[in-house]
């Protein structure tokens, strides 16, 4: 029985394991699973593919996404440049893999951990479709972990950004800075923060909604409930809206790929 996983704290509501049960019976994969592996401590991490010997990939949600590179053997080049990792890759440690790879498995144990990030993939084909030429420069709610993967991915489409955070950090400003300029200026907007997720439901972002337009767009990376009240504002203000349900299936399908493809292979 080949297992896949996800791995994070809490894990009351999750996507990944009802898409891809849902997945392996309609594609008629056999001898596997998707389960929920709920750790607080990231820690914990090398305890749990102990006990679960038969794990061949997982998927890493919060607030892991940053702390678990520590415990990677080796991190591909997109995640890298992120600074966070939602998919892993688990198979035994191979002496010819490692001579191959100019490395040999830093964490003391017999399995290979090699660390992705999907979400990038996932947000950058799921926006795509929303850009024009005004698309310029966007605001980035938050600095999380999947802020990380926001963050590269307007790198790499030319688009700057501005980060708006609850405290102060460098390179940032604070949600209470926010003038009818910087709506103006930024006609993408995107949320990766937490508000607005269910049960949490009359929770936004403190934004000044009043100046969003029909020239707006806002992606909100959060799929449940589908319209968040983030999103309800930018729609009663003509802005297009988009959540992150296709970025979720996006990421998954990749995720599906990394773990089914060799390391020599790519």
């Amino acid at each position: 029985m080949k297992k896949y996983g996800l791995i994070g704290y809490p894990l009351s509501h999750s996507f990944s394991k009802k898409y891809f049960t849902e997945k392996f019976e309609k594609e008629d994969i056999k001898d596997t699973e998707y389960e929920l592996y709920p750790i607080e401590h990231i820690k914990d991490l090398q305890d749990l593919l102990d006990e679960h010997p038969d794990i061949c990939g997982l998927n890493v949600t919060i607030p892991h996404k940053i702390s678990v590179l520590k415990y990677l053997d080796w991190i591909e080049h997109d995640a890298r440049k992120a600074g966070a990792v939602n998919c892993i890759r688990v198979h035994s440690e191979s002496p010819v893999l490692a001579a191959f790879l100019g490395e040999v498995g830093v964490q003391g144990h017999d399995f290979r951990l090699e660390g992705f990030n999907t979400d990038m993939y996932g947000f950058e084909m799921s926006l795509r479709p929303l850009l024009n030429d005004t698309m310029e420069s966007a605001l980035v709610l938050g600095d999380g972990g999947s802020a990380k993967a926001v963050k590269c991915v307007l790198e790499n489409l030319g688009i700057s950004y501005t980060l708006v955070t609850r405290k102060k950090q460098e390179n940032s400003i604070l949600y209470s800075d926010l003038k009818e300029h910087h709506i103006k200026n930024n006609k993408l907007i995107i949320n990766t923060t937490p508000l607005g997720t269910s049960p949490k439901v009359h929770e936004c972002a403190p934004i000044p909604y009043e100046y969003i337009t029909s020239e707006h767009v806002l992606y909100d990376l959060i799929y449940n409930p589908e319209k968040t009240m983030f999103l309800q504002k930018g729609e009663e203000h003509g802005a297009k809206i988009k959540n992150g349900y296709e970025m979720l299936v996006l990421q998954a399908e990749k995720s599906w790929e990394v773990w089914n493809t060799s390391t020599m292979d790519q």
